[in-house]
């Protein structure tokens, strides 16, 4: 399928295609978010519209992710259907819409929260309308699987923001967990299509296995996993679900898996980053048994998954659709070491040594930080200007 070509009249290229746009402000917040983080860590607390600790789960997924999910999902979407998807002045505008979701939660003293609330409830529809016209109107149905997502994402932001608002007395906790579980749900979808056809383009010879039978067990456990969880938390049957999930899923991997990955950095990020979710599923499962505590399992899932994973999907993405060649620079080679091992602090030193957990959370997240100040470094004039190849996007 010929890649979309939106008109490029100028050599400032960022709103040329969603990507460049996207990619750019989450390399941002993930930045600034962390940053934040840490300030609030260290014992200078945020007071806005979702409180401290919320705000924190909130902005990382709603804030950082959604915006890596609508970077991939405008250039991925538009590759599917052969169609400009959004470009120039309202890519503009859709940007602008998740920039004021950021920004006004800060001025809750001053503004009607019902405003502040609309505001970044409107972005994952927004979105969804957005891609889902064209795959409707190509007839690439199978596709709507990503637009049903985006709409479980908004329902878990909804519950976040009724018990905000007071509407509600609960629900914000499992929202945040509908969440995590609807973007790793997209991330397991999506692997599918991208690490076979990655690998293949990057280690020629390879012959990565596609078996629909396998990916439809692998979602389906994972959503089993998840609603029995989600009803009982500490079940064993809980813990066997993560386990059985676990063990699909790395039988999916090593079916993709070829040893030449390690010598190709864009390809061992995301092996890497698959490989975190495993180990979250697995830890998931020891936290049923009462091995362990949640939140152990949960940064699995996010600085591992969901952390390497789109940053190493956001390098090797961006190299591509700017007509560059898939290399990573040095820097990005540096910025993958760099948050796989923020994750391995995060999670797993933490129960090795409890009693230095303060200070694993703070070098977690100064290496996040790191990492992602390297990709604004290298990426963020490769985001800004036009092609290399001189082609429109």
């Amino acid at each position: 399928m010929p890649q979309p070509k939106p008109d490029q009249s100028s050599s400032f290229s960022l709103f040329a295609l969603g990507f460049r746009a996207f990619f750019l402000f989450a390399g941002i917040a993930a930045l600034v978010l962390m940053a934040m983080k840490g300030r609030s860590y260290a014992g200078s607390p945020l007071d806005h519209y979702y409180g401290d600790l919320l705000w924190h789960g909130h902005e990382m997924i709603f804030g950082y992710t959604a915006a890596v999910i609508a970077g991939f999902l405008l250039t991925a979407v538009g590759n599917w259907t052969g169609q400009v998807i959004l470009s120039g002045r309202n890519l503009g505008w859709l940007c602008l819409l998740w920039v004021y979701g950021r920004i006004l939660p800060f001025f809750a003293d001053t503004l009607p929260h019902g405003l502040i609330a609309t505001v970044d409830l409107a972005f994952l529809p927004a979105l969804a309308i957005v891609i889902g016209g064209p795959i409707i109107r190509a007839k690439k149905y199978s596709n709507l699987v990503v637009v049903a997502l985006l709409a479980t994402m908004a329902v878990a932001n909804t519950l976040i923001h009724a018990e905000v608002l007071g509407a509600t007395e609960t629900g914000a906790l499992f929202g945040a967990e509908l969440a995590l579980a609807s973007v790793i749900l997209l991330i397991i979808v999506i692997a599918g299509r991208i690490f076979p056809f990655f690998t293949e383009r990057g280690l020629p010879g390879s012959a990565p296995l596609r078996s629909a039978a396998l990916d439809r067990w692998c979602i389906g456990s994972f959503v089993g996993w998840f609603v029995v969880d989600a009803l009982f938390p500490e079940a064993v049957l809980s813990g066997v679900l993560a386990l059985l999930a676990a063990g699909l899923h790395a039988g999916r991997l090593s079916g993709w898996y070829d040893r030449r990955i390690w010598g190709v950095p864009l390809l061992w990020v995301l092996y890497s980053g698959y490989g975190w979710i495993i180990l979250a599923l697995i830890l998931q499962a020891f936290t049923a048994f009462g091995w362990m505590m949640p939140f152990i399992a949960v940064h699995a899932f996010t600085v591992g998954g969901i952390g390497v994973l789109t940053l190493g999907m956001m390098a090797r993405v961006s190299l591509g659709h700017t007509g560059r060649p898939l290399k990573a620079a040095d820097a990005i080679m540096a910025a993958f070491v760099l948050i796989n091992a923020a994750a391995l602090i995060r999670v797993l030193l933490p129960v090795l040594v409890p009693s230095w957990y303060s200070q694993f959370v703070l070098l977690s997240l100064l290496l996040w930080i790191s990492a992602f100040a390297l990709f604004l470094y290298v990426y963020s004039p490769i985001l800004i200007a036009p092609r290399a190849d001189g082609r429109p996007g």
